[in-house]
């Protein structure tokens, strides 16, 4: 250990540390923007974190995250002459950036706005001289999930990192030089054409609004307004662990009955639960599964829930679309149902449906847009809100989540669920729905010891030896979540060396919990994860019914709509198939540079 002097008073610090980590450590506060330590990301580019050092040879500014700390070092982080410089750079920072932050998506929960705090920054000296270059820089709205807004990028990089470091995509790149820098997709001509699966975990990190969400929440108002539309709404598994944090309840708190209760408040006409769905894909998938085992099909088969999953297969690894399960994802499962056998069911007339769905995930908004999910070129899921956007919707209504009593469920056809749909909000709970339901088919009793704690864990891969009874015997199944780890398991299966019957991939850390599309907490990542995937686990173990095949408006279905799993009827509404977008078609992207705009 080594001693320095900060502000006057002495410290020790081990070798290699910066002066910045010296600093944090001891609770003393440097204002900075580019660090993101959850991502060990320090590049340097903010410019914001300037210090005065003395280290023998003379006084001079410096940057503490990347300047290491010496014996010896004396540091200066509060007097006027480095607050006056720290506020400089951020101005100039604010300068090079679109100033009309009432119309961001980060509007009161942004980093950048929160530094201006910091540094007490009251008027911007450079304004006029450098937001009109930065007003040239390109806003993409190509992408059916997000739109990437350079106008307010700080260059920060954490996009960047987190695309290469946790999902291995490297869709994002730094285009440009100068004032024109600012993060591309490659040398794709647009965002939709990219390499980009639009999982949305960029977004999280983004400081600022230069990424965000494509916001639908006008079109759904004019629905909710509309006399002559009937609005069908549902919301994924994981989303009951997740809104209440945008009101301030604790990660994982369980808010399912004040969610439908804020539906109906806001004028929704039915709500309908995603779960729903969910355990329709397990007697869809499992069904598949068991044919596939049982005629000598393709495996490992992949699971096909997870839309940045599907993006990224087509995209990056095409060659691996015969493995993927044909069954669709819940969302996609429910849309059709919502406009097929509701309707017969309620007596009301499918024309007049409109189905929102709310989503943990930006990628289902390119997952609804897929012509594959569409009828007669109709929408199945006419709209994903993110949860983000819903607390938006909420608001805007003027609906607390805290003022609002919880309600049930009212509706008889598509609303009931089981603890097995429950935790397909987290990684290794489609695996454990799946098994929990094949063995009872196989075996004709339900499985021993019904949590499956094998299959439950947060490394980015793990196998386990699943039991399907005597008469079938021991397969082995495999899990990973985010991309870099399931393209290890799609080589595999490539090379003709996967030793897996079953595998699941969900492309975000940790699975739904930590979507793309989740709350946001500044300067922080995924932080809640573990709680939101507790709060499931307990749910499931707590519900009446655990399995599928013993939700009663499953069975209800299958008897008076889709006869049996994988049906001719199951099959034309709720399987698909994949295209190989490896490539970029001529006529995508002509279509889409009409979307590409440049401000003036």
């Amino acid at each position: 250990m080594s001693t320095c002097i900060i502000n006057g008073r002495e410290y020790e610090f081990e070798d290699g540390e910066s002066i910045l980590q010296v600093a944090r450590r001891n609770g003393i506060f440097i204002p900075t923007l580019c660090r993101f330590e959850p991502l060990h990301h320090e590049p340097g580019t903010c410019r914001v974190c300037l210090v005065k050092i003395d280290d023998g040879t003379g006084e001079r500014m410096s940057t503490s995250c990347d300047t290491p700390m010496q014996p010896g070092m004396r540091v200066d982080t509060l007097s006027k002459e480095v607050r006056d410089r720290q506020r400089m750079q951020v101005e100039l920072i604010f300068a090079d950036h679109d100033q009309n932050c009432v119309a961001c998506a980060r509007h009161g929960n942004c980093e950048l706005q929160d530094l201006g705090e910091a540094v007490g920054l009251a008027r911007n000296r450079f304004a006029d001289k450098l937001v009109p270059a930065a007003m040239a820089r390109p806003i993409d709205t190509t992408a059916n999930g997000m739109i990437r807004d350079m106008t307010k990028c700080i260059r920060c990089l954490r996009c960047v990192e987190v695309c290469r470091q946790v999902q291995g995509v490297h869709a994002l790149t730094v285009d440009n030089k100068g004032q024109q820098t600012c993060i591309g997709v490659g040398i794709a001509p647009d965002h939709n054409t990219s390499t980009c699966v639009q999982c949305g975990q960029c977004i999280l990190v983004c400081p600022t609004g230069a990424l965000a969400e494509r916001d639908q929440n006008d079109q759904v108002l004019d629905w909710l307004t509309d006399p002559n539309i009937t609005t069908v709404f549902s919301f994924a598994p994981s989303v009951r662990v997740l809104l209440g944090e945008e009101f301030g309840f604790a990660p994982g708190s369980n808010v399912e009955g004040r969610i439908v209760a804020a539906l109906k408040a806001i004028g929704a006409d039915i709500v309908t639960d995603t779960d729903f769905g969910a355990d329709v894909v397990i007697m869809e998938e499992g069904t598949e599964l068991l044919g596939r085992i049982q005629n000598k099909g393709v495996l490992p088969m992949f699971t096909s829930c997870c839309p940045g999953w599907i993006n990224y297969a087509e995209k990056h690894i095409p060659q691996i679309l015969p493995y993927l399960s044909t069954t669709r994802s819940p969302q996609g499962v429910q849309g059709p149902l919502a406009k097929t056998y509701l309707p017969e069911k309620m007596g009301i007339d499918a024309k007049k449906i409109r189905t929102i769905s709310i989503m943990p995930c930006i990628a289902k908004k390119d997952e609804a847009a897929r012509p594959q999910l569409a009828t007669d070129g109709v929408r199945d899921t006419d709209v994903v809100l993110t949860v983000r956007e819903f607390a938006r919707l909420l608001r805007r209504t003027g609906v607390n989540l805290k003022d609002i009593a919880p309600a049930p469920f009212d509706n008889p056809y598509m609303s009931d669920s089981t603890g097995a749909a429950v935790i397909f909000g987290t990684t290794g709970g489609v695996m454990e729905a799946a098994v929990r339901t094949v063995y009872a088919v196989l075996n004709g009793k339900e499985i021993e010891g019904i949590d499956v704690h094998d299959l439950r864990g947060l490394e980015g891969l793990r196998e386990a030896e699943v039991d399907l009874g005597p008469k079938h015997g021991k397969i082995k199944v495999a899990i990973a979540h985010t991309l870099r780890n399931a393209r290890i398991l799609a080589e595999q299966a490539l090379r003709g060396e996967s030793p897996y019957t079953f595998i699941e991939v969900m492309a975000c850390p940790g699975g739904c919990v930590n979507g793309g599309g989740i709350p946001r907490v500044k300067g922080a990542y995924h932080l809640g994860g573990k709680r939101r995937r507790h709060c499931l686990f307990s749910m499931d173990h707590n519900m009446p019914r655990r399995q599928s095949h013993n939700n009663p408006q499953i069975k209800q279905l299958y008897a008076d709509y889709l006869d049996a799993p994988n049906s001719e009827k199951a099959h034309h509404l709720l399987h698909t198939h994949y295209n190989d977008r490896s490539g970029q078609p001529t006529e995508s992207i002509a279509k889409n540079k009409e979307r590409l705009t440049l401000t003036e």
